[in-house]
């Protein structure tokens, strides 16, 4: 049993979830962006085909608890959209309840004003831009030159793509994915679990599991696990 009030973990050794090209994009931008040290990557035992990844040794995810105890080191999570984001929310709540602490990553290159909040397990890469009053949720992937404007809040476990731009006001919803440069208009609720394809002009509020294409957006007659798996 692990105590998840325990002081919080001081070290720079991170661990990353995944050997695929998201895990190896982390790695570049932490090793050469950041004061964090990468140890090593960490898969599901079903998906371990390698035991090397970038160098590094990659260890099933099953024995992590073992091999790089609670404690040792902290974990960073930059899985993609699988499952509507479902996959990475929930690799996220088993190894919180592991008793593993995170680690978030802001680019230095990414555009951010004096208070800006983000959740732990985020990562926020290069020339993003980050209006004030903006706020970020835990367990979430935003992708270079996305324009998040003033007063936005993208919640828990979503995924926003490259080039994306929000107008002001816009909630993004948990697991919600907005795809390669979308655009929302202002003051939308992009509902959870929303899909929005790339190149999408969103004009109204979304519906919960609704996939939405086009310009104007309009509503498939598919869900949003459908379209990215399940």
């Amino acid at each position: 049993m692990h105590n998840n009030n325990a002081a919080p973990v001081s070290t720079t050794d991170v661990i990353l979830f995944g050997a695929d090209t998201f895990a190896s994009l982390a790695w570049f931008c932490l090793t050469h962006d950041s004061a964090y040290n990468v140890r090593g990557f960490t898969v599901d035992a079903a998906y371990l085909t390698n035991t090397r990844h970038e160098g590094l040794p990659v260890v099933p995810f099953e024995q992590l608890i073992e091999i790089y105890p609670p404690g040792t080191v902290r974990l960073l999570l930059p899985l993609g959209y699988h499952a509507i984001n479902g996959l990475r929310r929930e690799r996220y709540q088993q190894a919180k309840a592991m008793g593993y602490e995170f680690i978030r990553y802001v680019s230095s290159r990414a555009s951010t004003w004096p208070n800006l909040q983000v959740g732990e397990n985020t990562l926020i890469y290069e020339h993003a831009i980050m209006q004030p009053f903006a706020r970020v949720g835990s367990n979430v992937i935003i992708r270079s030159g996305a324009h998040i404007s003033h007063h936005c809040e993208v919640a828990d476990h979503a995924f926003v793509a490259a080039g994306v731009t929000l107008g002001g006001n816009v909630r993004v919803g948990e697991q919600a994915f907005i795809g390669l440069g979308a655009v929302v208009r202002d003051g939308l609720n992009i509902a959870e679990r929303s899909f929005i394809g790339a190149g999408a002009v969103v004009l109204k509020d979304t519906d919960v599991d609704g996939v939405y294409v086009g310009n104007p957006a309009r509503k498939l007659e598919r869900t949003a696990l459908q379209v990215t798996g399940g």
